[in-house]
């Protein structure tokens, strides 16, 4: 087993384990904040890019290339090192990371700052035939497998003589209605719509996407103000929306449904949604629905070197008291941004911009001159022109083990909770 030493001696090393929306956020952040001489920023992730997987709907239908949704670590964090391999565990005791390479060796990874966003993985359920028969849609290599495969189907029906070996192989079934298996069933069918004129034994009419989800509703992120008129738009086009309908068993030619109806296919999409990655699991740290329990400034409790955000967090809404933060991207990209300033306050340096947290009271300074950043513990709303500004309540945060502020002293809001703004 290797170990990577901290080349820089007396520098802090902050390692983030994943790149997705909040750590590559995270790290970009701090490369914004943080003095070059300050602290060596890592990150741990098995490819050496960003996928913006909001627009994986958009590639698995062809209208995007997959290099245009991927951002590159090397060519964007320039202080940023990037080590490839999958974080397997955590030694918060001696303050090492184990990261398994892609050449199977394993190595020990020593940190100051560690900030766990190893992101989510599909969500499977217990039923018949789901492991083996559905298509995963997490990432830019299923997302183009799914295309291809949607197109041998359709060159397999074009080929095929069989009426009922056309309609299964021109069926397709998407199993959730959120906002990704609501996108990929539309961005599907006008995907396969299009297709059309290169296979012209295939009438549009044998084309069939089926979206089964057992809510009530689509698009239960929107609300009904959005999900009703989204419904009403696919129905019109032709989708075939179950609601109330759950997927019971999954063959390599058809997918029973609760409803008690058989449909004959060879393609189910699934898009259920995620769930937090087995490394959340192996922490041994509290958890909530298999997400890491965070406070207001994303810190682990009983951890304060220790930040966590994105789908691995149970960030708390403080929108929505006693509620936790959806696990979307938008979250994930505030709460790595969050993090960079709450890390940054760590290390002694402050925001940029007091105005980040909504506030733009002074900063007050002591200890010859050097100015001590505070943790916010709410986010002030945005006054009225005829109201004074509301107060937020913050607390000193100074470094560890550089004293505190004097008694008395009026601080302002300049940390990020895990609410704030992008």
């Amino acid at each position: 087993m290797n170990q990577l030493i901290d080349g820089a001696g007396t520098r802090s090393r902050i390692v983030i384990v994943g790149a997705g929306y909040a750590g590559y956020h995270c790290a970009r952040q701090l490369e914004r904040r943080l003095p070059r001489e300050a602290a060596d920023i890592v990150i741990v992730s098995p490819a050496d890019y960003m996928p913006y997987t909001s627009l994986l709907p958009q590639v698995g239908a062809g209208t995007l290339d997959p290099r245009h949704i991927a951002v590159s670590l090397s060519g964007t964090l320039r202080r940023t090192r990037h080590v490839p391999g999958h974080a397997v565990a955590v030694d918060f005791t001696n303050r090492s990371l184990t990261v398994a390479g892609p050449d199977g060796q394993r190595r020990e990874l020593t940190w100051h700052r560690l900030v766990l966003t190893p992101g989510g993985v599909s969500r499977t359920l217990p039923l018949p035939g789901i492991v083996e028969q559905a298509k995963g849609f997490n990432n830019i290599a299923e997302a183009v497998y799914l295309r291809d495969h949607v197109l041998g189907q359709l060159e397999l029906a074009d080929a095929s003589d069989d009426p009922a070996e056309r309609q299964a192989r021109c069926t397709f079934v998407v199993a959730g209605a959120g906002t990704t298996g609501t996108e990929v069933a539309a961005q599907g069918q006008l995907f396969t719509r299009a297709a059309l004129r290169r296979y012209p034994r295939i009438r549009p009419g044998e084309l069939r996407w089926l979206l089964v989800d057992r809510a009530p509703a689509i698009l239960p992120e929107l609300g009904p103000r959005l999900a009703g008129p989204a419904l009403r738009v696919l129905r019109r086009r032709g989708l075939d929306v179950r609601l109330n309908t759950s997927i019971e068993q999954a063959t390599d030619s058809a997918v029973r449904l609760s409803d008690g109806t058989s449909v004959p296919t060879h393609t189910l999409i699934w898009a259920v949604g995620v769930t937090p990655g087995p490394l959340t699991q192996a922490l041994g740290l509290d958890t909530v629905k298999g997400r890491i329990v965070v406070d207001e400034h994303l810190t682990v409790p009983g951890h304060p070197d220790v930040f966590a955000a994105g789908d691995a967090a149970a960030a708390p809404d403080l929108t929505r008291p006693g509620q936790l933060t959806a696990m979307t991207a938008q979250h994930a990209q505030r709460q790595g941004k969050a993090i960079a300033r709450n890390l940054a306050a760590t290390l002694g340096h402050e925001p940029p911009s007091p105005t980040d947290t909504g506030t733009s009271a002074p900063w007050w300074t002591w200890a010859a001159g050097r100015q001590w950043p505070t943790r916010c513990t709410s986010r002030s709303p945005a006054p009225s022109p005829a109201s004074s500004p509301a107060a937020t309540t913050c607390t000193p945060f100074p470094p560890t083990g550089c004293g505190s502020p004097p008694t008395g002293s009026t601080t302002s809001s300049n940390t990020a909770s895990s609410s704030s703004s992008a």
